[in-house]
């Protein structure tokens, strides 16, 4: 049964996970790794342009990382905390009538700066078997926190994550208004938005 909405935002319960702390040669390799994604994009995130942008040999790198999967799932592994930093620290602070508001927006903002790390993190080839026990509970709970249903929580993040795909791939009609577009999402999940409201990426 959801949780009435005076009672929301709901407190915090997956616990924050903790990723292995890198070796100083590790953690250069994979800022690195970012630059080159955020900067060049998914197709150019490779061991040799990593190599290239470090001065050393691509073959060098494996004697840190087994290879380009592990490379990424380390980036996504940091990229799911950070994410999920950013929505439990909005939703800790939001009000209750405007928790799914407030959620919505850090979310749109969060992946229109970072849009290639998004994607590599929310891409169906995501090696979840492979990431830190924990990362996608902590990345996702805010939804429920937000919506205090489990259901609904993963329905706002569906809506949400196309809405900010089609966006990132410039899919809406010329001439959209989108943050009227994510005002009425929120207003859609029980938020405060509304057409011409607080949903903005800034």
């Amino acid at each position: 049964m959801p949780v009435p909405a005076g009672a929301l935002p709901l407190a915090r319960q997956a616990p924050r996970p903790a990723l292995a702390a890198p070796s100083p040669r590790v953690a250069e390799i994979v800022a690195v790794a970012r630059e080159v994604l955020e900067t060049e994009g998914v197709a150019a995130l490779t061991m040799r342009r990593v190599g290239e942008v470090l001065g050393i040999r691509a073959p060098s790198l494996y004697k840190h990382l087994a290879g380009k999967t592990q490379l990424e799932t380390r980036l996504v592994d940091a990229a799911l905390v950070e994410f999920g930093d950013t929505l439990h620290g909005v939703v800790d602070r939001a009000d209750p009538a405007g928790v799914v508001t407030d959620l919505l927006a850090a979310y749109r903002r969060f992946a229109l700066e970072r849009p290639n790390l998004y994607r590599l993190a929310t891409a169906a080839s995501m090696p979840r078997g492979e990431l830190t026990p924990g990362v996608e509970a902590w990345a996702g709970e805010p939804f429920y926190r937000a919506t205090g249903e489990p259901y609904v929580a993963q329905a706002l993040w569906a809506a949400a994550h196309g809405a900010v795909v089609l966006e990132l791939d410039g899919r809406y009609l010329p001439g959209s208004d989108l943050d009227r577009t994510w005002s009425a999402l929120a207003a859609a999940f029980g938020g405060q938005g509304r057409p011409g409201g607080a949903v903005t990426r800034g």
